[in-house]
């Protein structure tokens, strides 16, 4: 999970190009009691577009990363009265757990 949601939240940090004053969030959720979902939320509209790397490119392959990791994501617009995105990735749990379960360090 950490290097799925340091992909994310390094995307945020470096593509989204938003004023210093704008937070970047991060939420986990167990959507049941086997599935995690993890969402990153920025000020950004620009929703991010998966591309394909070249062996000789230094970077580009966070979100092939995620694709390969994951068992799903996505990314949608926060909607009426919110400014920004959310991406999001979603991990089936090995062993069921209760309504709360620790995020980095929480």
């Amino acid at each position: 999970m950490n290097i799925l949601l340091s992909e994310l939240v390094t995307n945020a940090c470096r593509h989204a190009r938003t004023p210093r004053d704008c937070l970047i969030g991060v939420r986990c959720l167990v959507l049941d009691s086997a599935l995690l979902r993890v969402e990153v939320t920025d000020a950004s509209e620009d929703l991010p577009q998966p591309r394909r790397s070249t062996p000789d490119d230094e970077s580009g392959r966070g979100l092939e990363l995620v694709t390969a990791l994951a068992d799903s994501w996505g990314a949608h617009l926060r909607g009426d009265g919110y400014i920004g995105k959310t991406v999001w990735f979603q991990l089936k749990l090995w062993t069921p757990v209760g309504r709360s379960i620790p995020c980095m360090g929480q």
